[in-house]
C-alpha cells in the first residue's frame, strides 16, 4: 500500500480526497493546520472502510511542519506514492484598496509557500534522481485564478495564479523524473469555505450563474484528483483541468 499525502484535509475538498484515495488503496496522511477532532473523524472513517490513514498536524507555511509531515508519513504509512497539495485559504473578503499586509502575508505564505514546500518535499522522494520510484503530484489550484476574484479576493485569485505556475513548470521541470504534476481548479464548490470567509449565502448567491446551474461538491473535485494520480492519467503531466459546471 502505497502512501499519499493530503494537506488541509481535515474538511471541504482536502477531507473529500482523503476519503476517496482511502478507499483506492492509498495510506492516507490527512494532513491538518488546527482542526484536530475533524482530521481524526477522517481517519476514522477510512479504517472504517478498511483503509489505512493517520492525521497529522502540519502548518504548511512552516517549513519544520512539513518536513515533519513527511518524516512521519514515511515512518507510519511507508513510501511515498503522491501529494495533494490542498492546504489553503482564502483570506478575507475584500476590496485590494482595503486589503491589510498581514492578511496578504498569510494567504501567500499558506497558498504559495507552502504548496512550494510541500511539492519540494515529495520530488526529494520521488524523483528517480534521488532513487525514488516516480509518482504524482496533484496541486488544487482555483477558478479564481482565471476569473480574477475581482470585489471579492484577488489577494486569492493570485495566489491560485502562483499555483498554476507552479503546476507547469514543476511537470516540465521533473517529467524525465518519473513525476507528473498537475492541479484541479475547482469553481463554485458547496463546501465551509465561504463561511470561513465570512459569506455564507455565497453559494446560494451565485449557482444560478454557473452554466451547469449548481455549485460542484467536494467528492466531484476529489473524483478529478484521484484520476489525475492514477495511472489512468499516465500521459497527464502539466495540465490544469477545470472542474466548474462550465465556469
Amino acid at each position: 500500500m502505497q502512501a499519499l499525502i493530503v494537506t488541509g484535509a481535515s474538511r471541504g475538498i482536502g477531507a473529500a480526497t482523503a476519503a476517496l484515495a482511502g478507499t483506492r488503496g492509498y495510506a492516507v496522511a490527512v494532513a491538518y493546520r488546527s482542526e484536530a477532532a475533524a482530521a481524526e473523524a477522517v481517519v476514522a472513517d477510512i479504517r472504517a472502510a478498511g483503509g489505512r490513514a493517520v492525521a497529522i498536524r502540519a502548518n504548511v507555511a512552516e517549513e519544520a511542519d512539513v518536513l515533519e509531515l513527511f518524516a512521519r508519513t514515511e515512518r507510519e504509512l511507508g513510501p511515498l506514492a503522491g501529494l495533494v497539495n490542498n492546504a489553503g485559504i482564502t483570506g478575507p473578503l475584500t476590496r485590494v484598496e482595503s486589503l491589510e499586509a498581514a492578511d496578504l502575508a498569510r494567504v501567500l505564505a499558506v497558498n504559495v509557500a507552502g504548496a512550494v514546500l510541500c511539492a519540494r518535499e515529495a520530488v526529494r522522494r520521488l524523483s528517480t534522481r534521488y532513487g525514488g520510484s516516480g509518482g504524482a503530484i496533484v496541486n488544487v489550484s482555483s477558478r479564481a485564478a482565471q476569473l480574477g476574484g475581482a470585489g471579492e479576493w484577488v489577494h486569492y485569485a493570485l495566489s491560485k495564479g502562483a499555483v498554476d505556475t507552479l503546476t507547469v513548470g514543476l511537470a516540465r521541470e521533473v517529467a524525465a523524473e518519473g513525476i507528473r504534476v498537475n492541479a484541479v481548479a475547482p469553481g463554485l464548490i458547496d463546501t465551509e469555505i465561504h463561511a470561513a470567509a465570512g459569506a455564507p449565502d455565497r453559494v446560494a448567491r451565485m449557482a444560478p450563474g454557473i452554466p451547469q446551474q449548481r455549485a460542484g461538491t467536494a467528492t466531484e473535485v476529489a473524483q478529478a484528483v484521484l484520476w489525475l494520480l492514477s495511472p489512468e492519467a499516465a500521459y497527464v503531466t502539466g495540465a490544469i483541468l477545470p472542474v466548474s459546471g462550465g465556469r
